[in-house]
């Protein structure tokens, strides 16, 4: 009988040059690039450029790369009409996957090994899934979609349609680090699921919309949503080890703690509060901060020593909010970055298929005996 590992942990079930993590050292690489670098010098759309071609592009390839994005920001009629059909009070991350499924009838890219395919494809998601999140947010607010503006850089344009504002350059650039960090993060939940569609030779749209319903699950995109919840639950400073105590006791986890690779912080929750003192300097302080910053000290000292930190959840949540972003639509954001990671595992996938079918190990009876239904107790 093989050996069983519960969810695959720790099983290898793909050979990737994507990216790379050591959750002992605290260390996220993307194409060999360490994270750190990247989010200090990169930006998202080129970071998008080096997950999904393997090298940093060239100026006039930047160029291009984000012209193209540009072109491919508006989304059919259609789309809108189906999202104004949805209920008001679904999650946004209902109506993404249903939107991005959608998508693929308008665009339909059946031959997927075509590099051309893969390049449109890809650009086309990259590019739409702003504009959707943004659109369904203010339809369901009853106010209509805004077109994208082909003069602001991808970030600043979806705080643009989802504000009607044009964000100032810090709000921007925050935004921008925060999808960097959370383009890729080798093979998650969400990525193994659409490693599986993938494999069966589906479309980037049925990939990504596999890989989004997978991230909507509150184990893997929604626990920056629960941070939230947790600070304001907890109140204030004073309440935080009370909390935390109890929670232990009870056998519960603290929200935005601990992760299944990194046994140090999360060098992306590191890179995110680095960026705070700038924000708040900005835009005034954050009450949740102050409570989070105690969690952490708290925390850190209940369940440091079993590998237990901080992980990128536990402030990215604090930042969106900050930028006036509505609590359920974090893991949207999320996505809106990650689709960048799912295609970059979609391509590679695709060189050398094989379509994914593990076993199991059966538990159940053998050679029962079948009663007709009058005899059956």
């Amino acid at each position: 009988m093989p050996d069983y590992s519960p969810g695959l942990a720790g099983v290898p079930a793909a050979k990737s040059k994507i990216s790379y993590l050591d959750g002992q050292k605290g260390i996220l690489e993307y194409r060999g690039f360490r994270i750190e670098l990247l989010a200090e010098k990169s930006n998202f759309i080129e970071t998008a450029y080096l997950l999904l071609f393997g090298r940093l592009p060239a100026a006039a390839e930047l160029r291009r790369f984000s012209a193209d994005l540009c072109s491919h920001r508006r989304i059919k009629y259609r789309i809108t009409d189906l999202m104004k059909c949805l209920p008001e009070h679904g999650h946004p991350m209902d109506a993404l996957q249903a939107a991005v499924a959608a998508l693929g009838m308008f665009y339909p890219a059946k031959n997927v090994r075509d590099p051309e395919i893969q390049s449109n494809s890809s650009v086309r998601l990259i590019a739409k899934l702003p504009t959707i999140v943004a659109a369904h947010a203010r339809m369901r607010h009853g106010d209509d979609p805004i077109p994208p503006r082909d003069d602001l850089g991808h970030s600043a344009n979806f705080l643009y349609m989802l504000t009607g504002q044009a964000p100032d350059p810090l709000m921007a650039e925050v935004l921008d680090v925060a999808l960097t960090l959370h383009a890729e993060h080798t093979m998650n939940a969400s990525t193994f699921s659409g490693l599986v569609t993938a494999s069966t030779l589906a479309d980037a749209y049925t990939v990504v919309s596999s890989a989004i319903g997978t991230l909507s699950g509150p184990l893997h995109g929604g626990a920056n949503e629960q941070v939230i919840d947790m600070l304001l639950e907890i109140g204030s400073k004073a309440n935080v080890r009370p909390y935390l105590e109890k929670k232990l006791a009870d056998g519960e986890k603290i929200m935005g703690f601990g992760h299944r690779e990194y046994k140090v912080k999360d060098p992306r929750s590191s890179i995110l509060q680095k960026l705070m003192p700038r924000m708040f300097e900005q835009y005034g302080r954050s009450p949740l901060y102050e409570t989070a910053q105690e969690v952490e000290r708290v925390g850190v000292a209940l369940l440091g020593s079993k590998g237990i930190h901080p992980n990128v959840d536990f402030f990215s949540g604090i930042v969106y909010e900050k930028m006036g972003i509505d609590k359920d639509l974090f893991t949207p954001v999320f996505a809106l970055a990650r689709v960048v990671g799912w295609l970059a595992h979609w391509i590679e996938q695709l060189k050398d298929n094989h379509i994914f079918r593990p076993t199991e190990i059966y538990e159940g009876e053998h050679e029962r005996q079948y009663l007709p239904i009058d005899q059956r107790p």
